[in-house]
């Protein structure tokens, strides 16, 4: 068994004007996936550098399976690292850097000749076990970086944002052998990373820190179709959700050139508030012809710029609100939308967007909670997919 569990773990700097890591309880089960993301600043590294032994807590308890590790040197809790940078020695080949962590640890020739051949036959390596770092591409001294962790055969493997010096064909080439790598050899891994993207497609389960706190876990379907407040709603999702301040008229959402109608449990679950922040994917946001009637749940923008994204009808629509307030550094004056392309989209137009109100997110502006039913708190922790 190879769950990491951490109990009432906090961390603090001297000097620093607050916690690096608050008293955070996470539960890894044993053979998941888990990645930590957030902006840079938010705990993640200093959570995962605690969990491999390289930073002290100030409290409370680590464990990987059954041990408490808390007090434990890194070497003595068979954990294996894969940094952003890939440190291999540059005068040794790729088959001493790969064997040289065995080596030192006084394994058989044998046996680290045999795991060495192993990995780099996993890691598409076999060919370039002779070659030095200087004769790699950056692709592969990541490979062998990694090569270098699967070896150890460990409980664990923590990376620390490892695709963040790739370029960017690179790292969606990467995401994919990690994907097909985990999916074989289905060791409990925890993944650092501030890209929200890279977070989605990797993370069984993801854990979105923000100030040195989880702000929520879950599948990246959780997180995405149920986002618990107005942090991660705005940051998970490419590109974000639009999240507008709007005041309640009845059963009605108004704003500059915005206005929603609110059904029966979308009214029950505002309360007696009057001032609401609005949630929209820019996906559920989609243009209306010039002769359309002006009724129904729909914003109206002055379109700011098109960015085609690829397909021939896939283009995102950024517009700017007249005179939209900002209610918090959460929300915004402008408004995304994902759309098919609609005629005379072009820059300096109006554009009017239907608000599709059944996907409709809602939040508290004072706490940042979500009020809607679609809503959960924090997920339980989902069970390892082998």
């Amino acid at each position: 068994m190879s769950a990491i569990t951490l109990e009432q773990v906090a961390k603090s700097y001297p000097g620093a004007d607050r916690l690096a890591l608050q008293a955070t309880d996470i539960a890894i089960p044993d053979g998941q996936f888990a990645v930590l993301v957030g902006p840079s600043g938010c705990g993640k590294s200093t959570l995962l550098r605690i969990v491999a032994g390289l930073e002290e807590p100030d409290a409370g308890t680590v464990r990987i399976g059954d041990r408490d590790v808390t007090d434990l040197a890194p070497r003595d809790r068979d954990i294996a690292m894969v940094f952003q940078n890939y440190a291999l020695y540059p005068h040794m080949s790729v088959r001493q850097n790969m064997g040289y962590g065995l080596k030192v640890r006084g394994s058989e020739k044998a046996d680290v000749r045999r795991r060495v051949e192993e990995a780099a036959a996993l890691l598409d390596l076999a060919d370039l076990l002779d070659r030095r770092p200087s004769q790699l591409s950056g692709g592969q001294r990541q490979r062998v970086a990694m090569g270098r962790a699967i070896v150890r055969q460990p409980s664990a493997f923590l990376m620390d944002e490892p695709l963040s010096n790739l370029d960017a064909k690179l790292r969606l080439t990467m995401r994919a052998e990690l994907a097909r790598l985990h999916g074989e050899l289905a060791t409990t891994t925890i993944y650092v990373t501030h890209d929200q993207v890279e977070a989605m497609t990797l993370g069984e389960r993801v854990i979105v820190m923000r100030d040195g706190s989880v702000q929520q876990e879950g599948t990246p379907e959780d997180l995405y179709e149920r986002p618990r407040n107005l942090f991660v709603a705005g940051f998970i999702g490419s590109p974000p959700m639009n999240l507008l301040a709007l005041e309640r008229d009845g059963a009605t959402l108004r704003g500059p050139s915005v206005t929603i109608e609110l059904d029966a449990a979308q009214q029950a679950a505002l309360g007696g508030r009057e001032q609401v922040v609005a949630g929209i994917r820019p996906e559920h946001l989609q243009p209306l012809s010039p002769d359309a009637a002006i009724i129904g749940s729909q914003i109206g923008a002055t379109i700011a710029a098109v960015e085609r994204l690829g397909a021939v009808d896939d283009l995102l629509l950024s517009g700017d609100l007249p005179a939209h307030r900002a209610s918090s550094r959460d929300t915004a004056t402008a408004v995304v939308a994902r759309v098919s392309a609609p005629s005379g989209a072009q820059p300096g137009s109006a554009v009017r967007l239907r608000v599709d109100t059944a996907r409709l997110h809602l939040f508290d502006p004072e706490t940042g909670l979500a009020l809607t039913a679609r809503t959960s708190p924090l997920s339980q922790p989902e069970p390892a997919r082998r």
